[in-house]
Formats: structure tokens, C-alpha cells, sequence
């Protein structure tokens, strides 16, 4: 199945009557709303998703994607909004689902296109089969979008019902096992009673983990959990081209041309027909003019002649080879090329040779650097569709924290993770919430923790998830969502927690890194860094390096240790890493003096002077 030839439609014009005349998909769900939850799991099996809705079009609107109102008026029901999708769809074939539906099935699209082609029919329907009985689901179908005519005459007609017209074009049925992906949810009740489905439990991951223990949680076993925890954010907009540097992209770019457009050539020389060139003595070819680039010659030279060209010059009509300019001698009009200087084919790059036209230039999920926005500029591209920005919410917690400008009193000292964190998000491009230091009060910590899921995607703490700071911690944070509390074995930062909050229908990620300088700086880089990128719809694992380590670096096997080093070259010339010093928690000037970072790995013990060693780089980190 090829996603790009479906268009998605979020069906959510009609008003949910049994909910006391609502909109049903924005009733909250999940810490978010119904029609997101549908939105999330729609988006990834379509080229492009939109929402049919008749009210709160702002509203819906927010989530990034069109919003299509009816064209027939008087509430005709789900058929109206398919007919308004499919005289808005600019693809081969319409996937529909109702926004009432949160849980539907992630193969939908696939499952459905491959019973379409099969029956060669026009409309695929879902149905299921529960205690003997079958259940036709007509608003999951996929079809058509060349069926508008035939449904518009049926609504123009006073037809209303969803399968009415289905007499008047062949419809094929697909089976799907699990009805469960099918509920719709038509009541409040039914609304909070399958609330705890919303997401997937923290529980849930964890259990497939064959040895997990929360404190003594391998690195690699609390990367993956927070991996299979997080879920993009699916919201999107188009940018212009340069406001495009450092976002995600939301979808493939498609190139509209052929890079490059023409047969060109390579290098300044002579284009000439291949059947012309020496086999054993030398040939004279007359020269009869000259391409330049951006200006075709205009003539087909015939057998004997040749042209003049300059790279980048568009290859004349019968032309197929560039002899390079210093490899013959030229006499008057006439070039003199030996035997054997090149072969047919020769430095002509082909049309389309670097990227053809309907093919993805940069695939979704890249992060734009400055070569894509060359590449995009090259193919006329303008606009750029890209995901909203991450918005994450910070603050640090304890006492003894004084923000810059405050005095400093005995024992306190000012904050800087705050800053730090400040850092590390800028470079992730995220929008930014400070809330500043958050004092050691449960009722504090509290109304912080609800203010920021309630105005962000994210969250990012350091300080107060130590185990003498966490128990009044843990208590709220039960309250609030799904959190758990991990001692992981790494030095430096071993306390963490992880989980999801939510507050007043809103939902938030929450990462509670510790409070020393320089375990902030390492869990972030580990642990909340990627989730955040994934959260963004981008995948970028950290990059490591190897390089020989100068001296002996003691370590025992059983957890991993971050080493802060400066990475130069050695007498020859290889990488070679130095560890700064101290390696303690708190010293944030090893950390400011570092260039790089060394990895050992749990399963590795002491390193001698020369052996090679795992190095993450932070000029460029991200």
C-alpha cells in the first residue's frame, strides 16, 4: 500500500445528542480530547489527515490540520462530511473514521485498501463478527474519491442514510477480528468508564521487561521504557522555507522536478555523439557552436560535429558524451580528440540522475538542517510542513535555591540547572515555559505540577527525587497520573523519575531529573533528550564516536558511567580522549571545561591507557 495516494477524514460534524447535544470529539479523553486520540492513530496510515466539523472550527482547527464544514446544510448526517471530503481530496482514495472512536486499528488503512484492490470494488467497508453476529461499520470505509458525483446526487436526492447509496457502486466488505477497535463512545458513562484505556500504562511497558526492578534499573532497560512511553505530538503547520531551519518535518517533501532537469554536463568541454568518438586513430570533430549553462544551444549536431559546452550545460539533442576541455587540442573550428580519452557516456549527468520528480526529496521525521534548505530552495519549494513546537515546561525545586539578583543566605546557593536545562531545550528548538524555583511545600509543588501539564507537552524537573526528598514527591505525583521512581545504574544522577501527569483534562510527560549540576546534564542527554525529539516526531539518537583513551580509567561492571573528557588528536593524529579531572556530581566547571563525554557501558570494567572507548561529542549536540 502506497499512504500517499490516501487522504484521511476525521468525521465530527454532528453533535453528540446522548452527551447532551456536545461535540463529541472534543469531549477530554486520555488528558486530551477524543478527536485527538483518533488524529494520532489516523495520521501515521495517510499521506495528509482533515476534520469534517460543523461547530468550533477554531476549535478543531488547533489540532493543525483543515477543517471541513459540511455542504449540504440541515445536518445530513455522516454522509455530508464524506461528501464535503471527497470534493476536497486531492489524492486517489479517502480513508474515513469517526471521532468518536479513539481506539481504531493501526492497520485500518492497509487492511482496507488491500480488500479494495482484491475485489476491484469502489467502497471497502469494515466489519466485524461478535457471538455470531456481524457488524457492518460504515463510517470506517475507505473509497474512491471519483465517487462524489455518485453520492452527491444521492444526498441531492433526500437520501441520508450511510449505506443508501451503496446499491449504486460496488462495495466490498473486510473482516476485522478485534470489535473492541471499533467501539464508538456515545455517553458519558461509556466516556468514563474506558478513560483508564486511554493510554498504555507505565505497568504495561514495564512488563516486558523480564527483570524489572526500579531500583536497580539498567540505562538500556529505562531508554526503551521511556521510548515505548512517550507519543508524538501531531499537531502541524506550514512555515516558509528559512522558518523551516531546526523543525521536524510533518510529511514527505515531494519533488515537483527532476534534479537535474535536464541531461547536462559534468565539466567544461565538448558534448558529442558517442558513435563519433576514436577507435584507433584520432577524430576531428567540427565544433558549431556553445551551451552554456542556464542557455541551451539550439541545433542537433550530426555525426562529425560537436558542441562547445560548459558545465552545467544542457546536453544538445544527440549529444550523449563531454570530453573534458584539457584532454583534446583545438584547432580553428575543429576539436581533435585520440583514442581512448573517454567512453560513451561520459560526464553527462542524466535528468532526474540526483532525484526524480514525484519522489520524496526528505522524508518526515528529519530534522532541517542547512543543506535541506538548499535542496528544498533547488525544487521551488516555499512552504514547508512541519510539527509544532514541543512546548516544555521547567522549573527547580528546593529551599536552598536562590535565583539570580537574590541575596545569597548561609547555605543556599543559586540556582543554575535552570539555566542548564534553559540550554539543552533551546538547542532541541522547544518553545519554553520557566516557572522559575519551586520551594519544598506539597502544596507548591502541586499547583506547579498542574499549572505546567496544563499549558505544556512536557515537563522537566531537577531536585526533590532523591530518596530522602521524594516521599511527599511521590504521593502527588500518584495523585496526579502514572509516575514511577527509578534508581538506574549510572554514576553520575542515579535517582529519576518518569511518567505522565495530568490536571483539568490536560496531560504532560514528566521527567524528574536530579539536583546535582552535572547528573541534569547527563540524564537529560540519556534520558529526556531523545523522548523529547520523539515527542517531536523526529528520531535522532545521540551519536557516539570511538576514540583511545589517554590513561587508565578505573570502573567496576554492573552500571554505566559518564566520564567528562576533551577529545583532541594524538601525536598521531587519531582521536584520543582525556578525562577533565574530578569526576564528582556537583562540579559543573568539569562539565563547562569538557568537550566531550565518555561512555562506559554496564557490561565494561576498567579501561587501560590505549583501549578504544564509546565518546559523545557536545559541539553540534542537539
Amino acid at each position: 500500500m502506497n499512504k500517499e495516494s490516501i487522504s484521511g477524514l476525521i468525521l465530527a460534524g454532528g453533535r453528540g445528542t446522548r452527551m447532551g447535544h456536545v461535540d463529541k470529539g472534543l469531549q477530554p479523553f486520555g488528558g486530551t480530547t477524543m478527536a485527538a486520540h483518533v488524529l494520532a492513530r489516523l495520521a501515521p496510515q495517510v499521506a495528509t489527515v482533515a476534520i469534517n466539523a460543523n461547530r468550533n472550527l477554531d476549535t478543531y482547527a488547533a489540532y493543525g490540520v483543515p477543517v471541513w464544514p459540511d455542504d449540504t446544510p440541515d445536518y445530513a448526517g455522516p454522509l455530508a462530511g464524506l461528501q464535503a471530503g471527497l470534493r476536497r481530496c486531492a489524492t486517489t482514495y479517502l480513508l474515513t473514521a469517526p471521532c468518536d472512536s479513539p481506539f481504531l486499528p493501526a492497520d485500518l488503512a492497509e487492511r482496507l485498501h488491500e480488500g479494495l484492490r482484491a475485489a476491484g470494488a469502489d467502497l471497502a467497508v469494515a466489519v466485524t463478527e461478535e457471538n455470531g453476529r456481524r457488524q457492518v461499520h460504515p463510517v470506517f470505509c475507505l473509497l474512491k474519491a471519483g465517487l462524489e458525483p455518485v453520492l452527491s446526487a444521492y444526498l441531492d436526492g433526500g437520501g441520508r442514510r450511510m449505506d443508501g447509496w451503496y446499491p449504486q457502486i460496488k462495495v466490498t466488505e473486510v473482516l476485522f477480528d478485534a470489535a473492541d477497535a471499533f467501539r464508538n463512545i456515545n455517553t458519558l458513562d461509556e466516556l468514563r468508564e474506558l478513560e483508564p484505556l486511554k493510554v498504555p500504562r507505565l505497568a504495561d511497558v514495564v512488563s516486558c521487561l523480564s527483570a524489572y526492578d526500579p531500583d536497580a534499573l539498567p540505562v538500556r532497560d529505562a531508554q526503551r521504557i521511556i521510548r515505548e512511553f512517550v507519543t508524538p505530538v501531531r499537531a502541524t503547520e506550514m512555515v516558509a522555507l528559512r522558518a523551516a531551519l531546526g523543525r521536524v518535518l510533518a510529511a514527505d517533501i515531494v519533488s515537483p522536478i527532476n534534479v537535474p532537469a535536464h541531461d547536462n554536463s559534468a565539466m567544461d568541454g565538448y558534448a558529442l555523439r558517442g558513435s563519433d568518438l576514436p577507435a584507433d586513430a584520432p577524430a576531428r570533430l567540427r565544433v558549431i557552436g556553445t551551451a552554456y549553462a542556464g542557455r541551451a544551444f539550439d541545433g542537433s549536431p550530426q555525426a562529425g560535429e560537436c558542441v562547445r559546452i560548459m558545465t552545467g550545460g544542457v546536453m544538445p539533442a544527440g549529444c550523449d558524451s563531454v570530453v573534458p576541455q584539457e584532454f583534446v587540442s583545438v584547432e580553428g573550428d575543429t576539436m581533435v580528440i585520440a583514442p581512448g580519452t573517454i567512453r560513451t557516456g561520459d560526464n553527462r549527468r542524466l535528468a532526474g540522475e540526483d532525484l526524480k520528480a514525484g519522489s520524496a526529496a526528505l522524508r518526515a521525521g528529519k530534522i532541517v538542517r542547512p543543506a535541506d534548505l538548499g535542496l528544498l530552495a533547488s525544487l521551488g519549494v516555499a512552504e514547508v510542513p512541519v510539527r509544532r513546537r514541543l512546548r516544555v515546561a521547567f522549573f527547580s525545586t528546593g529551599d536552598e535555591l536562590r535565583s539570580i539578583g537574590q541575596p545569597l543566605d548561609e547555605g543556599c546557593v543559586y540556582d543554575s540547572n535552570r539555566y542548564t536545562i534553559y540550554g539543552m531545550l533551546q538547542r532541541l528548538g522547544c518553545d519554553l515555559i520557566d516557572m522559575g524555583v519551586v520551594r519544598d511545600d506539597p502544596q507548591a509543588l502541586e499547583q506547579a505540577l498542574r499549572d505546567a501539564c496544563e499549558n505544556a507537552d512536557a515537563i522537566i524537573t531537577s531536585g526533590g527525587v532523591s530518596v530522602g526528598a521524594a516521599d511527599y514527591t511521590k504521593q502527588i505525583m500518584a495523585r496526579l497520573g502514572d509516575v514511577t521512581f527509578w534508581k538506574i545504574g549510572m554514576r553520575p544522577g542515579r535517582p529519576l523519575a518518569f511518567g505522565r501527569i495530568a490536571s483539568n483534562g490536560r496531560g504532560a510527560f514528566l521527567f524528574g531529573l536530579p539536583g546535582n549540576p552535572v547528573a541534569v546534564m547527563v540524564s537529560f542527554y540519556f534520558f529526556a533528550r531523545e523522548a523529547l525529539l520523539r515527542m517531536m516526531g523526529a528520531e535522532a539518537p545521540l551519536a557516539l564516536v570511538r576514540a583511545r583513551s589517554a590513561a587508565t580509567i578505573r570502573k567496576k561492571p554492573g552500571r554505566t558511567e559518564y566520564q567528562r573528557g576533551i577529545l583532541a588528536r594524538g601525536a598521531d593524529g587519531q582521536p584520543t580522549v582525556t578525562i577533565t579531572g574530578s569526576q564528582g556530581s556537583g562540579i559543573l566547571r568539569s562539565m563547562s571545561e569538557a568537550n566531550c563525554m565518555v561512555v562506559l557501558h554496564d557490561e565494561q570494567g576498567t579501561v587501560q591507557a590505549g583501549d578504544m572507548v564509546d565518546v559523545l561529542l557536545f559541539e553540534g549536540l542537539i
